[in-house]
């Protein structure tokens, strides 16, 4: 597939599947055993993981609409860099977090290769921390300074252990 035709993919990727919900577009354009480098905790492997990922946010975020920044390709990879606005009025399952109600802005990007006319690995990279500074989820400096003490203990005492002589970790 020429560059054009990927460019092309991959606005329907974003505008389509993400932006309209339609997930049949995924049949068209991912191959059944698409590899997503950077999946999410829980996502099913394949296209069917791309389909959860994709239903997951639009459930959060129901009104929500992309704009392509940047798209890309030299025939054999794709890339696209994207913002997305929208409204949480649904409960984000990933995190855990009940609807807000607020508007968010958040952006984005992607890398698809792509052989055979279908895209066959994803690398994406999104901005959750500014999603979530714009939806006020921000924790309180406070818990912030013990949630990294208690990662600090955890990483100490996790590499005490790994770092052990054998004798000394039974």
């Amino acid at each position: 597939m020429d560059a054009d035709g990927l460019k092309g993919m991959y606005l329907r990727w974003l505008t389509e599947m993400w932006g309209a919900g339609k997930f049949e577009v995924a049949a068209e354009i991912f191959t059944e055993d698409v590899r997503d480098h950077n999946a999410y905790p829980g996502q099913p492997a394949g296209r069917a993981g791309q389909v959860w990922a994709a239903r997951m946010v639009r459930a959060a975020f129901p009104d929500l609409a992309f704009t392509p920044d940047v798209v890309t390709s030299d025939g054999k990879f794709v890339t696209g860099r994207w913002t997305m606005t929208g409204t949480n009025t649904g409960t984000m399952e990933l995190l855990g977090i009940p609807p807000t109600g607020r508007p968010v802005t958040m952006t984005g990007q992607e890398i698809f290769r792509a052989a055979g006319g279908l895209f066959t690995e994803v690398w994406h990279q999104e901005d959750i921390g500014g999603m979530l500074s714009s939806l006020g989820l921000e924790p309180p400096p406070v818990i912030m300074r013990l949630a990294a003490r208690r990662s600090a203990r955890r990483y100490r005492r996790d590499r005490r252990r790994t770092t052990a002589p054998a004798a000394d970790r039974t």
